[in-house]
């Protein structure tokens, strides 16, 4: 049963955002802590402790009695801030609620609009505009605000800890190992809380109610010791980028895009074709708009269903990378020596991550064209994730935040995009229930030019996130 009044919620969560958070959020914003994998000297430069630092001395002047708010190191790994706050009366054993955001961005690409920078905080037309703004450094400060409001407004909570890792736009590699190590620490997690997440419009509560897995390969066509002379090789050497166009079409069919490996797909669960047509019909027209298309270019398909399951529960391959090819000015007559790609695999939330990469890497390095030499690098996968149903204390919960936050029913769809460590909570914690959201709209611009948190519908994600913890509190 939720009980916390949802006025005092509200108005907490207001004046914590406008006097504390938004002014350590855009300090947040200007420092450039990039995930290691855009980095490898991120230890010797220093931006993530940075970030880790920043944060760690605003959770430590937070007046909550009993917090405790800790800096986790393992050798060789990024570290891990975490923030513990003991349960209020009366709800000690409800498990730990285990609220998840990450510190570590996104490289800063070029094409800012004039006025904004990757590392230049703007507020403007309620948006804060800035690399890991909304990806995720808002999380840490909702989170926190979220349990300080339910103690303003007299409700309960379980013991706390928001755990904030600094890898997870390398893939989350560090997190496997703080989590068996933090394992007694964290105790039973009874709820997750993840705010890496968002939805199709500001207008209500996304859920998100799957997460794609991923595998991710650097392949690197060689044919020549050393380039030549296009007009004296052409025609006797085979061109590296022909024959990693011959690799590719093993993987994917060039007019459809549909991936051709069996491994990497799944059956799609009924109940999940079912959530695909609600959340088209509930906005129809919105899953074929949201990006911007440039002239006349159309979506993969007509259909919005097949698009939102392509999105969410069917394997896509985008090449992400290249090198070995000069810019087209200054491009010679010269028949390269190598090409190096980079494949980028989104697969479906129960598909095994490792069979997948497997069968990638065969199809890649087989029978290959001329006997050309392949090399693969930069070889990563992590398996996705499908949520649990929702408890009755949750489903009630999340009811009362649509008709008094929102003032419209929540909505759920797939990600198609991967949280590695959702995968990695998914199997630790199987009896869990899992919330996961955030304040990501479709135009918030993650991981390219002017990205840009919507503040208010921020705060309302935070009101939603103090109405579930004093749920699962009292429930």
């Amino acid at each position: 049963m939720v009980r916390v009044e949802l006025a005092k919620v509200k108005s907490s969560v207001r004046q914590l955002w406008a006097d504390d958070v938004l002014p350590s959020l855009s300090e947040l914003v200007s420092i450039p802590a990039l995930s290691p994998v855009f980095d490898a000297d991120w230890a010797k430069n220093g931006h993530l402790d940075a970030a880790v630092e920043h944060v760690r001395a605003w959770l430590a002047a937070r007046e909550i009695t009993g917090a405790r708010v800790d800096v986790v190191r393992l050798p060789g790994r990024s570290p891990v801030l975490l923030f513990d706050v003991p349960a209020t009366e009366g709800a000690e054993d409800k498990g730990t609620v285990l609220m998840y955001g990450h510190l570590d961005k996104q490289p800063p690409v070029g094409g800012w609009s004039e006025g904004l920078g990757p590392w230049t905080p703007v507020i403007r037309d309620g948006r804060l505009y800035g690399r890991g703004s909304a990806d995720d450094g808002y999380a840490g400060y909702a989170a926190t605000v979220a349990l300080e409001a339910v103690r303003a407004a007299g409700g309960s909570h379980a013991r706390i800890v928001v755990l904030l890792e600094t890898g997870e736009e390398s893939g989350s590699p560090d997190l496997p190992a703080y989590l068996d190590h933090l394992s007694d620490r964290l105790g039973r997690v009874s709820l997750v809380v993840c705010l890496d997440s968002g939805g199709n419009d500001y207008e209500r509560l996304w859920l998100t109610t799957s997460l794609r897995g991923l595998a991710q390969v650097h392949v690197t066509v060689r044919v020549l010791d050393t380039a030549q002379h296009s007009g004296l090789a052409s025609g006797v050497v085979p061109s590296s980028f022909r024959v990693l166009r011959a690799l590719l079409d093993r993987i994917e069919d060039v007019e459809s895009g549909t991936v051709k490996l069996d491994e990497c797909h799944v059956e799609v669960p009924a109940n999940r074709i079912d959530e695909a047509r609600a959340t088209v019909s509930s906005a129809p027209g919105s899953f074929a708009s949201p990006f911007p298309l440039h002239g006349s270019t159309r979506p993969v398909v007509d259909d919005e269903v097949e698009l939102l399951l392509n999105n969410t529960w069917r394997p896509t391959l985008s090449v992400i990378g290249a090198s070995g090819l000069p810019e087209p000015a200054e491009a010679g007559n010269v028949l390269r020596s190598g090409t190096t790609l980079a494949l980028s695999f989104r697969l479906p939330p129960t598909a095994d991550s490792q069979a997948a990469l497997a069968a990638i890497s065969q199809a890649l390095t087989t029978d290959v064209p001329y006997g050309a030499t392949v090399e693969l690098s930069g070889v990563e996968a992590a398996d996705g994730w499908n949520a649990p149903e929702l408890s009755p204390w949750l489903a009630g919960a999340l009811e009362k935040v649509s008709d008094e936050v929102f003032g419209k029913p929540y909505g759920s769809m797939g990600l198609g995009g991967s949280i590695p460590f959702m995968g990695l909570l998914g199997e630790k914690y199987p009896k869990a229930q899992f919330l996961v959201t955030g304040a990501l709209g479709p135009d918030s611009n993650a991981h390219v030019p002017d990205e840009w948190l919507h503040l208010d519908y921020a705060q309302r994600v935070t009101e939603a996130v103090a109405t579930v913890l004093d749920a699962h509190a009292t429930g």
